[in-house]
């Protein structure tokens, strides 16, 4: 959605904004060309590959590179000296390098291990948690984060497959998850595991406690003016997104309803199909006119 997240951040030149989600720099080659060199990107990733292909191919760019998580911006902000910036932009989805690296398991087709971590540096491989927790809690995640309704009868499948033998492929936990839900509308145009792996994810590098941590942050990091656009892949994230913006008095919310990306980009990118921007504007919060008291 690199046009509509342009049109509505509208960024200028001299301007200083953040990709809060850099990946493979695709927003923020966008947004430093509209900043020139005047202008300032900070660049942020959770995913050291990342990090590393970006300090390469985005060499020369007025970006500057940070590995952290999105909800450190103001940590990321005071290390570089800036008071605030006039946009942010984050991209909750999948990059396509993480997709295709087989090291970390974000494919159903990989024959690597089931890492789905983001920095594999912290915390430990998903494989590893899913074979020490009980199948309730295991249900319990899947249903939560991923809204699966066989999640106990897909639960339930890993744990006797894991007496057996270790499930350690993202591809053999992906056929275990196919074999446990009915088969349904063969038309359907998603994977049957999908719903289990964004569970996995979601839960192995709490992505949803990030998000809300950086729905309350964020804010304090715009000025007057400044824009918060965030795009989200699935209900759980747009739903916080949605109430955040609406509750937040620092906020004007500019798109009453998503935005959904246009049908030449699902039929360039059907994995875009679920997107749904939403933006908001930092305002001035009204400061209540000082009452003097009445001296009887």
């Amino acid at each position: 959605m690199a046009e509509e997240v342009l049109e509505w951040l509208a960024p200028k030149t001299g301007g200083v904004f953040v990709d809060g989600t850099l990946g493979g720099g695709g927003h923020a080659t966008l947004l430093a060309s509209r900043v020139g060199q005047t202008g300032t990107i900070i660049g942020i990733d959770r995913d050291p590959a990342a990090i590393a292909a970006a300090e390469v191919n985005l060499s020369g760019m007025p970006i500057k590179i940070a590995q952290e998580n999105f909800c450190d911006l103001p940590e990321v902000l005071e290390a570089v000296g800036l008071d605030g910036v006039d946009g942010v932009i984050l991209d909750l989805g999948l990059s396509s390098d993480q997709l295709a690296d087989n090291k970390r398991g974000f494919s159903f087709s990989s024959e690597g291990p089931l890492d789905l971590r983001f920095d594999p540096s912290r915390g430990e491989p998903t494989w590893r948690w899913v074979h020490r927790i009980s199948a309730d809690k295991l249900a319990n995640v899947i249903f939560q984060y991923g809204e699966e309704r066989y999640s106990r009868r897909i639960a339930n499948a890993i744990v006797e497959q894991r007496r057996k033998r270790p499930i350690q492929s993202s591809r053999e936990m992906a056929e275990i998850v196919r074999r446990s839900i009915p088969r349904g509308n063969p038309k359907q145009n998603i994977d049957p595991a999908t719903r289990t792996f964004q569970a996995l994810r979601i839960a192995s590098n709490d992505e949803l406690k990030s998000l809300d941590t950086a729905l309350r942050r964020l804010p304090g990091c715009l000025g007057n003016g400044g824009r918060l656009a965030v795009i989200s892949f699935h209900s759980l994230e747009d739903r916080r997104v949605k109430e955040a913006f609406r509750d937040d008095p620092r906020l004007k919310v500019l798109t009453k309803k998503p935005i959904r990306p246009g049908e030449a980009e699902m039929e360039r990118n059907p994995r875009c199909r679920s997107a749904k921007l939403r933006v908001a504007e930092r305002v001035e919060i009204p400061i209540p006119p000082e009452i003097t008291p009445v001296i009887e």
